[in-house]
């Protein structure tokens, strides 16, 4: 691995919405078996999973996060949700996730792409939130900065999390996809970019990696539809997540990036069927992306963990009267960081 970043500080978390796993581990097969894997079933899953050998890994089931868990806490782990119990029980450094329904993309030249190795390039080195650079990461092989870039402000910041990519079926919401049905993404964009301070985006759980001694507690399940589904399109937990955590990050002076990897997504579910169940996220989004825009955090919030609490105050007190599902949020937030305390920080699994 490169950068000095060792396999055995790495873990694969992988959320098993579908039963059968084994042409997703085999095409994973030459990245993946060098590296710890977290497999998280669905608890509303009812087959039994299908896991070739060969892996290093170990399956959690319903079982396994009640045990864990307990029933004191509001958070739910079904669906892309399970994921985070595997955040919660790994103890390593850095964790990658992908969603079970994306293989291994191919470059523009043909090469299997190591979303591994990539992730971990983007976060071993500096990120650039306080002045955009116009090549891009100014880190990536050879990329430097650009004429009038700042002296001062070269060194960066620590990347926190690294947003990757999808060819194939891109991660569109779905009246998108609804009113393109057949648009599938082709573009293998060769580019890293940081996203810069105080700006929101979109980030998808379903290609991420991130360093969990720093912002693991919030990486977070807490936003959930009424409707939720098992497509990614009928959720909006990973987007919620995302934008608290890039607040966070703003705040704690850290760094997120988004670009390179790619990875190839397998079609499926039906847009149309899906867009009843996400409009109830579209329509919210209008209430929280000026929320996540305004919000402030207090100099005492100096963790991670701090700055959670402070964001599911501020959501309860703003958005929790304008909605149930902000006040369950806030709710969820505040019982993610006990858990975390108490799980997520054990020096043994």
């Amino acid at each position: 691995m490169s950068l000095e970043v060792k396999d055995d500080e790495i873990d694969i978390v992988v959320a098993a919405i579908h039963s059968d796993l084994t042409s997703f581990m085999n095409e994973w097969r030459p990245i993946f078996s060098r590296f710890h894997l977290i497999i998280v079933k669905d608890p509303d899953l009812k087959e039994e999973l299908k896991i070739p050998e060969g892996f290093n890994l170990d399956v959690y089931k319903k079982s396994d996060i009640d045990r864990v868990v307990g029933s004191s806490t509001s958070i739910l782990f079904s669906g892309y949700s399970c994921r985070y119990f595997g955040y919660l029980v790994s103890r390593k450094k850095y964790i990658i996730s992908v969603d079970d329904d994306c293989l291994p993309a191919r470059d523009n030249n043909g090469f299997l792409v190591d979303a591994v190795a990539q992730h971990i390039t983007n976060l071993a080195t500096p990120a650039t939130p306080f002045f955009f650079n116009t090549l891009y990461d100014p880190y990536c092989e050879g990329a430097d900065f650009v004429r009038g870039y700042p002296f001062s402000l070269r060194s960066g910041v620590k990347c926190a999390l690294s947003c990757g990519l999808w060819l194939n079926l891109a991660d569109h919401d779905a009246p998108t996809q609804a009113l393109k049905p057949g648009h599938r993404n082709s573009r293998y964009v060769d580019a890293v970019l940081t996203v810069p301070a105080r700006a929101l985006a979109p980030i998808s759980g379903i290609n991420i990696a991130f360093d969990r001694e720093v912002v693991g507690p919030a990486m977070l399940p807490a936003l959930r539809l009424a409707g939720e589904g098992k497509f990614r399109w009928e959720t909006m937990e990973d987007i919620w997540s995302g934008m608290c955590v890039k607040v966070i990050c703003d705040h704690l002076g850290l760094g997120v990036k988004t670009g390179l990897p790619y990875v190839w997504r397998n079609d499926r579910g039906d847009a149309i069927a899906s867009l009843k169940k996400e409009w109830e996220g579209v329509k919210l989004m209008e209430e929280v992306v000026p929320f996540f825009q305004s919000v402030r955090l207090p100099r005492t919030a100096t963790t991670a963990e701090d700055c959670v609490v402070e964001v599911a105050n501020a959501v309860k007190e703003q958005l929790g009267s304008t909605d149930p599902v902000f006040a369950r949020a806030a709710g969820a937030m505040q019982d993610w960081v006990k858990l975390w305390k108490s799980v997520g920080s054990s020096t043994s699994s």
